[in-house]
């Protein structure tokens, strides 16, 4: 029971104070009802099918195939393959941790790992087809460009930024998280 609260003192300590804001302020207790179901509708929409594909993930890719297209020792092949499977991604940003979390199981590199959060969160394919239709072409493919050039050197600052022994408690806790 103490781990479970512990674990998720930060949910019960928010959902403590919505309750106040709520009862402080009864005049926007609707909208920010209405607010906080959407938000849950949504989540519970998008939630299961990630897990869903990251269980048959976790189940049919093995680590060694990781280790080999994403890990430390996969260069660049490896950065254009988090690249790609960031930018295929469709859904919101938090569904991107889960998967982030079973790359690092499986043995991916946190360079990679940063760049497939990068990408997941900037540059999707959908979306880039959707801006260029509504502010043109031009102007998504410089968005985009900056965007790839921000992702990169974001994930090699904090790669680099990372020390070996933080980088080995990383992995120890996803190992332990997922298991």
């Amino acid at each position: 029971m103490r781990g479970v609260l512990k674990r998720y003192r930060f949910t019960i300590i928010m959902f403590i104070l919505f309750l106040l804001i709520i009862m402080l302020f009864p005049g926007h207790s609707e909208a920010v009802k209405g607010s906080f179901s959407n938000q849950i509708l949504t989540m519970i929409s998008i939630i299961p099918p990630v897990f869903i594909l990251l269980g048959l993930f976790d189940v049919w890719v093995p680590r060694e195939t990781i280790i080999n297209m994403l890990g430390e020792q996969s260069g660049i092949r490896g950065a254009l393959l988090a690249f790609f499977l960031g930018s295929a991604a469709a859904g919101p940003l938090y569904g991107a941790f889960p998967i982030a979390s079973v790359m690092m199981k499986k043995g991916a590199s946190i360079y990679n790992v940063f760049i497939f959060i990068g990408a997941w969160s900037t540059t999707k394919i959908p979306m880039f087809l959707f801006e260029s239709n509504a502010l043109g072409y031009r102007f998504s493919v410089s968005r985009l460009l900056i965007s790839i050039i921000g992702i990169v050197s974001i994930s090699f600052i904090l790669n680099r930024s990372t020390n070996t022994k933080e980088k080995q408690i990383l992995y120890e806790r996803f190992q332990t998280s997922n298991s």
